[in-house]
């Protein structure tokens, strides 16, 4: 920001509360992505103006002219978060200023204006302040928060967004994956590629995504395996990181993980799973890249314990099967229980992380609104 020009300021946020309060949401009700609450909160810029005051106001559409650089170039990224309700009510963030780094770099991707990372959460959270009964007080159950950033300049020429809008909205949510998970692996078509923009959370890595991710739902799978060139290079599930759990070629345990080579998102819960996991010291814990024959090889020969993905919206999830060249591989989740939902690792991360989350174990990572 030029130091002539105002940047976020909480401190100006003014708030219109809508006249219209909606019912509180049942448990049974919130699936992810399909109820809203109340209210939203808009900053707008302008290159003239910088930032202007925020704004909470009842949740709605937006007014947007038919020329804006979002509708035409995908100028647009966004952050899923989530806040959670400990047992003493009071309600959480998990590491927030993680998704507002994040939200930063990638809007720095496409030319949107900078902004103060701390000021805008602080107006977030006093969206969630205003909104504070949607958030459920189920354990497992939260308040996703999606943060929007749009290039909002009524302009066709393919350059900068003079104007822009930095948005966010909540809705109440449920388990996204109350099961486990069946992957068909995609060799054929990519969802990112070295020197594209794979590790930026930017709308347009999504859209693309779409209709392999439903050509695999028709044959009967959850989600997508992405494999990236010749040697098929495991890279994510779906919008997910992917991990697998195995005992490596060398005998060694080993939880691994693709790198963060530009090619793979670096997720908030990827990096927290991985600090758990080297902070209990047990197994290795990597980095690096694996190919879908060797995940094979070692499925042929008894050495994969278990595997899931993880994000914000499902936490993680274990996966049973993956289908790739024509065959259906079974991968196990718990040997112990054959009706189990998570694997025993998969499990073990999950409650440490959900403990943190909803306030039952204290931690640096959860953040009071």
């Amino acid at each position: 920001m030029s130091a002539t020009l105002p940047d976020i300021d909480a401190s100006k946020l003014t708030t219109t509360l809508t006249k219209t309060p909606k019912e509180a949401y049942d448990l049974e009700q919130m699936y992810f992505g399909k109820n809203f609450t109340d209210h939203m909160l808009c900053i707008r810029y302008t290159e003239d103006s910088g930032w202007e005051a925020p704004e909470i106001k009842p949740y709605g559409p937006l007014q947007i002219d038919p020329a804006a650089f979002v509708l035409n170039y995908s100028v647009e990224t966004f952050e899923g978060m989530k806040a959670f309700r400990a047992p003493d009510g009071t309600v959480n963030l998990f590491r927030p200023e993680k998704n507002m780094q994040r939200l930063a770099t990638s809007s720095q991707r496409i030319m949107l204006p900078k902004f103060d990372q701390a000021q805008f959460l602080q107006c977030i959270k006093e969206l969630i302040k205003v909104d504070q009964r949607f958030v459920p007080d189920e354990y497992g159950y939260s308040l996703y928060i999606r943060p929007n950033f749009i290039g909002t300049d009524p302009n066709l020429n393919v350059k900068d967004s003079k104007e822009a809008l930095l948005y966010a909205y909540l809705s109440p949510v449920g388990p996204y994956f109350p099961r486990t998970v069946k992957l068909c692996a995609n060799s054929k078509e990519a969802r990112a590629w070295p020197g594209g923009v794979g590790n930026y959370k930017l709308g347009g890595n999504y859209a693309p995504a779409v209709r392999p991710a439903m050509d695999a739902v028709k044959m009967g799978y959850d989600q997508i395996l992405w494999l990236l060139g010749d040697d098929h290079y495991v890279t994510e599930v779906g919008t997910m990181n992917f991990f697998i759990f195995w005992t490596n070629s060398q005998g060694e345990r080993e939880l691994v993980t693709a790198p963060l080579d530009g090619i793979i998102l670096p997720g908030v819960t990827r990096d927290s799973l991985l600090a758990l996991a080297r902070k209990w010291g047990e197994f290795k814990v990597s980095e690096r890249k694996i190919t879908m024959p060797e995940v094979v090889k070692a499925l042929a020969e008894g050495r994969v314990l278990e595997a899931f993905g993880a994000g914000t919206a499902c936490v993680v999830c274990s996966v049973s099967s993956a289908f790739y060249e024509g065959t259906d591989y079974a991968i196990p989740v718990d040997a112990a229980d054959p009706d189990a939902v998570f694997g025993p690792l998969t499990k073990r991360l999950r409650g440490e992380l959900l403990d943190i989350q909803y306030g039952k174990t204290r931690s640096p990572w959860a953040v009071p609104v």
